[in-house]
């Protein structure tokens, strides 16, 4: 890979034909800079993994020459792997005064908040990291203080737009300006790297203000029974809307869910709430009459340990909902979500409570541009290349033919490609390793290594457990024992008949096999195997335990 001053290279480690876990990369004069580092959720496809992330091993092993880490905006997927990552890359992180609050946040839970140098910028500020010369630009979106990135070098401009949208009235923070915008086009961009999530929808993604008025008429309808209304807790101008739409149906607002309590704290800390009423405790729910009371929870993507989906299975230790109680779901379903949300749903409406969605009111719009936003910002922007990010294939191509249309010229990317995009040809010239990493408790593992691997057998296939004890001689002492949890009840007859064909197995070994501990358990293995595949159509992870007694 070339390093000259010359040089301006593209890498996205994550976030690119996918939608989530988004790490990318710029390349120049020798150093790197890095933008975002989010999370993503396993959902239906893979369900044995709850949140994962990029594996950032291309940059570790680079990170002498890491510059910065620039987060655009606070949303998980942007902002939610750093207090995983960031004892990997040890580099100053760059934050609006919104997202370094919730990243403060975060960080304090891992103890990592002494460590992480955090340089607050104001958005639409200029700031300079290592060579790039940096300025945000507010764009609308559905988080407070959402920025683009324009990167200038010597060797061309990039804009870097993160998650976007043209709302003219976003009720949070300004509008985009896009006069900015033209400007910057009049300047010559050279790349323009772009949201591409709603790059297969006609028209525009809708008004944040239209949203607060469908919710004040909705809300003040519902006469009788609690309402809970579940939303993205990161959409600091919904949350106002509810809490609106709470004042004038003469309901007091509780806030259900650790991710609500923390972005409120965020949200007010930044003057970002500023005239809506402190919200109450979920703990003080209890006293509030029923058509007096409207909660705000978390959960709207069927999250399975989310508030919501513990109220919908009546574990929750403070809030309950039934009969003549309505829920409202003012949020959009994620891609992958779709099951989880549904059984929610489900448990929710088997209670007698009403669901009320965004295909009966419109009680939601996206925070990404539909493809007339695309095209007016193309408009203004005007740039050579487009890079397609922030999206799944079909969106990424979608978006490219578009982007033709409006006179760039598009490149697609998979994670793991460097685009040069100076000196010479734009072009990918290289790959770098990429992977996802699993966050596993308080640990980080592999996605496709054996932990998860294994995991994912056992989940489909189940466990098998041959327990064994034998003397120093090779003389087996006492009977094996077979465990097969999720396989075999446990008065199963044929759990004994398995149980008593691994024995007899095991005392037709040779004596001196039975004396060496490796060779024993690996024939151990093979015995429980052949035990295994005479009674069951299945693979099931298979292990012994060896006790030389």
């Amino acid at each position: 890979m070339t390093n000259t001053p010359n040089d301006l290279a593209f890498l996205p480690l994550g976030g690119t034909g996918e939608i989530g876990m988004n790490l990318n990369l710029y390349r120049h004069d020798g150093k790197w800079l890095a933008i975002d580092c989010g999370i993503g959720f396993g959902g239906s496809e893979h369900p044995e993994i709850e949140v994962m992330m990029p594996d950032p091993s291309f940059i570790a092993d680079r990170r002498d020459k890491l510059v910065g880490l620039v987060i655009t905006h606070a949303h998980e997927d942007h902002i939610g792997a750093v207090a995983w990552l960031w004892p990997r890359l040890r580099c100053p992180v760059y934050a609006t005064p919104f997202g370094a609050a919730v990243l403060r946040r975060k960080l304090g839970e891992v103890g990592l908040l002494g460590e992480v140098k955090i340089h607050v910028i104001q958005p639409n500020a200029s700031f300079k990291v290592g060579p790039f010369d940096l300025t945000f630009m507010g764009v609308t979106h559905s988080i407070p203080q959402a920025q683009a990135l324009v990167i200038r070098t010597g060797a061309g401009i990039v804009l870097h737009t993160g998650d976007w949208k043209l709302d003219p009235d976003p009720l949070v923070g300004p509008p985009t300006d896009e006069a900015a915008f033209q400007r910057l086009g009049d300047e010559g961009v050279l790349a323009m790297v772009c949201d591409s999530t709603n790059a297969m929808v006609e028209g525009r993604s809708g008004s944040e203000a239209a949203v607060r008025r469908s919710l004040i008429d909705l809300i003040g309808s519902i006469k009788t029974g609690r309402v809970a209304v579940t939303c993205f807790a990161s959409n600091v101008a919904r949350v106002a809307s509810v809490a609106y739409a709470a004042q004038v149906s003469g309901r007091s607002v509780a806030l259900v869910g650790r991710s609500l309590r923390n972005l409120d704290a965020a949200a007010r800390e930044c003057g970002l709430l500023d005239g809506i009423d402190e919200f109450i405790d979920e703990e003080d729910a209890g006293s509030i009459p029923d058509e007096n009371l409207l909660m705000l929870v978390t959960g709207s993507q069927g999250e399975p340990r989310s508030a919501l989906a513990r109220i919908a299975g009546d574990t929750h230790p403070n809030i309950a909902l039934g009969e003549g109680d309505t829920v409202i779901f003012s949020s959009r379903e994620i891609p992958g979500n779709e099951r989880g949300i549904g059984l929610v749903q489900d448990n929710l409406t088997r209670r007698g409570v009403r669901v009320i969605t965004d295909a009966e009111h419109a009680v939601h719009v996206s925070g990404h541009p539909a493809r007339e936003e695309l095209r007016r910002l193309y408009h203004l922007v005007r740039p050579k290349i487009s890079v397609p990010v922030h999206g799944e294939w079909r969106h990424l191509t979608a978006h490219a033919g578009l982007a033709q249309e409006c006179g760039a010229s598009p490149i697609l990317l998979e994670d793991g490609d460097i685009l040069q995009l100076s000196p010479g040809r734009v072009e990918v010239i290289d790959s770098a390793p990429v992977g996802r990493l699993v966050a596993d408790g308080t640990r980080l593992v592999n996605a496709a290594g054996g932990v998860m691997a294994a995991r994912r057998r056992m989940l489909f296939n189940g466990l098998v457990m041959g327990s064994l004890a034998v003397d120093a001689s090779g003389r087996m002492v006492g009977r094996p024992v077979v465990s097969a949890p999720g396989l075999f009840e446990e008065d199963d007859p044929e759990q004994r008949r398995m149980t008593d064909e691994f024995a007899q197995s095991l005392s037709d070994l040779p004596p001196s096999l039975r004396k060496d501990d490796a060779a024993l358990a690996e024939a151990a293995r093979t015995a429980l195997r052949r035990a295994l595949g005479r009674r069951l159509q299945k693979r099931p992870l298979v292990d012994v335990h060896l006790i030389r007694v």
